[in-house]
């Protein structure tokens, strides 16, 4: 199995602490020593039993280090943007990834220690026998994600998917979101063409017409609307794809991260600072797409406030309140004979950082559910 290579921002904490970074080489020779495990069948879930019964440090010692994996550096503007970043007590790396699976591979390397990614990716880690725990939920809009449909194609409902081509990603949100249409529509992964591609390349398939439908969000779905919409682009009517998400974004770890007290302190303040700054996110949307979608991302400021309006008010749930629901995707995953193994919810969280997931929602004023945002 071959194994992307990640763009790296190496930054750090205050220079109290001095300088520690990972490089590509350290990262590709820890892969080098890892790579026929990625070749292997799957070994089953591990388990987060024994996590329980130890405690969570409340201080960072000096020089501990958190190498963070990013997606389109979304976390790192967001920490930078709402001044959370200032506050880290400890050492820290990002690298940018383009996906879940990629995520995992680094995992596996031990190149990373924590990373936020969808719904999907823990579950397809915990099925290939990797323990990395979830130490907390963010939600979003459930409908974040939409299914775009290609210029010339004439599947324009869920009533005419059958016999098409779906950009499918294993392993990510995306394509669970896929998985979820076509148990709407009482079809079965038969029932269509699943063309099997990376997130970063739905676009160009779908504007040259090698597929009908992908599941597209954020930039990439702004973009795409933008720049081919006069061609016929769009997406399914929302009306047919409401509820298809979850909304569900994780951020989880490696065990051996949670096993260590010095780096499991530092996580537990990620945490902290993490609900901070998309509370910051919730409650400064100028600042944000400015920020973000426009500094960063390179997109128009129309473009960064449509992502915004999708996304929606981010919440941030107990762990043990999506359970059930992350349940619920692993058993679609598994009756669809994407995951090689059953997976069990309930030993995919590390529910230690529930207390100051609950203290830092009630210090910020955020929300823990979704349905508390209408009343």
């Amino acid at each position: 199995m071959a194994l992307s290579r990640p763009s790296t921002d190496r930054r750090t904490s205050p220079p109290r602490h001095g300088r520690r970074t990972l490089g590509f080489v350290g990262f590709l020779a820890a892969a080098a020593l890892t790579l026929s495990a990625c070749g292997g069948a799957a070994s089953g879930q591990g388990s987060v039993d024994d996590l329980k019964d130890q405690a969570l440090a409340d201080e960072v010692p000096a020089g501990t280090v958190l190498n963070i994996a990013d997606q389109q550096e979304q976390q790192q503007v967001a920490l930078k943007s709402s001044g959370e970043l200032d506050d880290f007590s400890f050492e820290y790396e990002f690298s940018n990834f383009v996906g879940g699976p990629e995520i995992l591979e680094a995992f596996r390397a031990g190149a990373v220690d924590v990373a936020r990614v969808g719904d999907t990716p823990p579950i397809q880690a915990f099925a290939s026998g990797e323990v990395v725990p979830i130490i907390l939920a963010l939600q979003s809009s459930p409908d974040v994600i939409r299914l775009a449909t290609s210029p010339s194609t004439d599947v324009d409902s869920i009533s005419k998917i059958k016999g098409a081509k779906i950009g499918y990603a294993e392993g990510t949100a995306q394509g669970s979101l896929v998985l979820r249409l076509l148990d709407k529509a009482g079809l079965s992964t038969d029932d269509v063409e699943l063309v099997r591609l990376e997130l970063g390349e739905f676009s160009e398939a779908l504007q040259s017409d090698e597929i009908d439908i992908a599941p597209l969000t954020g930039a990439r779905l702004a973009r795409y609307l933008q720049g081919y919409e006069k061609e016929g682009a769009g997406y399914l009517p929302d009306k047919e794809t409401a509820g298809l998400g979850t909304g569900l974004n994780f951020i989880y770890a490696r065990k051996e991260v949670l096993e260590d007290p010095a780096k499991s302190a530092a996580l537990r303040e990620f945490v902290a600072h993490s609900i901070r700054a998309n509370q910051w996110i919730n409650e400064n949307t100028d600042d944000w797409v400015e920020d973000y979608f426009v500094k960063n991302q390179g997109l128009t400021e129309e473009e960064g406030r449509f992502i915004r309006e999708q996304e929606g008010t981010t919440v941030f749930p107990k762990l043990d309140d999506v359970i059930a629901t992350e349940q619920s995707t692993i058993d679609l995953s598994y009756d669809s004979g994407e995951l090689p193994v059953d997976v069990d919810a309930n030993d995919m969280f590390d529910r230690r950082f529930n207390d100051v997931i609950e203290d830092t929602v009630d210090e910020v004023g955020a929300h823990q559910d979704r349905k508390e945002l209408d009343e």
